[in-house]
């Protein structure tokens, strides 16, 4: 008997989307740099370490407090998260009004960190029991939403900047990002134990295909596959968030773009990167997880080689934003092959367990950029280091490949 289904699963989509778009926004944490660091008399790189902050507590909490998510359930970390974020954010406004500047870091970077961690990953495990038959097109939904918060809040931020002042603005945005991810961590749930939507069978539907196994985090530990996927999203995230970084100065020397140009070319990039999120995720239903892995290391191998030689402007941003869908599609594509490898048993405490890699990446990945920058002074050779790094992650993506192909190899013949 089913007659625990009582909601709708788009409808549960649609609150994760609400939980990932609010935290999302510290995805335009740059439209408040200036405003902030004015207020406290800094320079702009003192006022970014609250973001390095936020983005190593967002990777830290969703790696410790992801088997706290899969006990207490989506309703009660959702409300967690929401708290969180928005004391965090809140405390950032007092922060500011009182011109505290390591009020400021306590709350934006370790208090909204938390919350950023645990919203990241609390509709994760969730949107996969909901949709066995469209993983990758659920969470990349999902987490769609965090690609394209900064386009919805980076104008709302600069507005209220305008109007209600700085510290008014934060209390505002925290408010607001409460009551959403709030509103949403009440309707989201799990679905009934044992729960397939009408007509789906792995008998019967197209490209369905059992989990490899269904373990817990600390049996996830012992498999090869973990690390398998930990430096494949270590690489991708450590290459795409240089090249994020790097993007104003880059097309300003190769395309010689003006800085508004530039700036233009920024925004761009974060339409691409929520579009690659669902694209990507989407396709991966169809293509398999582990190819589209492949597909991703495979071009960037020659992206980020011949990027630099390139001076043709189509040519160029062809290349530069189809690299940021696969940055973003690589965050996206995550959470459903986590549930192919290892099933739906303990996926949130295993996907931040992954995302751990966030936190390390978000620091190591700007830094390995400036250095070899500032040591060669040419970015044709900086850029080559990175696709040496992406035919690092290629080899070990035909290596998980190899390994889901004899799991399941192994599983049809016992099975048989």
């Amino acid at each position: 008997m089913m007659t625990q289904q009582l909601k709708n699963r788009w409808l549960i989509a649609l609150s994760a989307i609400g939980i990932h778009i609010s935290i999302g926004s510290v995805y335009a944490y740059s439209v408040m740099t200036n405003p902030v660091k004015d207020i406290f008399d800094v320079e702009g790189s003192t006022i970014k370490w609250a973001f390095k902050l936020a983005i190593f507590f967002l990777g830290m909490s969703a790696a410790f407090l992801g088997p706290w998510v899969e006990k207490v359930g989506p309703r009660v970390s959702g409300t967690a998260a929401g708290l969180f974020y928005g004391v965090g954010i809140l405390g950032s406004g007092l922060a500011v009004y009182l011109e505290s500047l390591t009020l400021f870091y306590l709350c934006y970077g370790v208090i909204g960190g938390i919350g950023l961690g645990i919203g990241y990953i609390t509709p994760v495990s969730t949107l996969v029991k909901w949709f066995p038959d469209k993983r990758g097109l659920a969470t990349g939904m999902a987490i769609m939403g965090f690609g394209f918060s900064a386009l919805i809040f980076g104008p709302v931020m600069q507005t209220l900047f305008e109007t209600v002042g700085i510290s008014n603005a934060f209390y505002v945005l925290g408010i607001v990002y409460m009551i959403l991810i709030l509103a949403s961590a009440r309707y989201i749930e799990r679905p009934p134990v044992g729960y397939r939507p009408k007509g789906y069978s792995l008998e019967t539907s197209a490209n369905a295909r059992a989990d490899i196994s269904n373990i817990t985090s600390k049996e996830a530990l012992n498999s090869r596959r973990f690390y398998y996927i930990w430096i494949m999203m270590f690489i991708n995230i450590t290459c795409g968030i240089a090249i994020i970084a790097a993007a104003s100065p880059m097309v300003q020397e190769k395309l010689s773009y003006t800085p508004m140009q530039a700036a233009t070319v920024v925004g761009l990039i974060g339409v691409f990167n929520g579009l690659g999120r669902i694209i990507w995720s989407g396709l991966s239903d169809y293509l398999g997880r582990s190819n589209t892995y492949v597909i991703f290391f495979a071009f960037q191998i020659l992206a980020f080689y011949f990027l630099p030689q390139i001076t043709i402007e189509l040519a160029f941003l062809t290349i530069l934003f189809t690299v940021i869908t696969m940055y973003g599609g690589g965050f996206a594509t995550l959470p459903a092959f986590l549930g192919d490898l290892f099933g739906t048993k303990q996926l949130g405490a295993i996907h931040g367990l992954v995302l751990a890699g966030w936190a390390l990446a978000g620091v190591i990945g700007p830094t390995i950029y400036d250095v070899v920058l500032k040591a060669t002074g040419s970015l044709d050779i900086t850029l080559k280091v990175f696709s040496g790094l992406f035919l690092i992650a290629f080899v070990v993506s035909l290596l998980m490949k190899r390994s889901v192909n004899l799991a399941y190899k192994e599983a049809n013949e016992v099975s048989a």
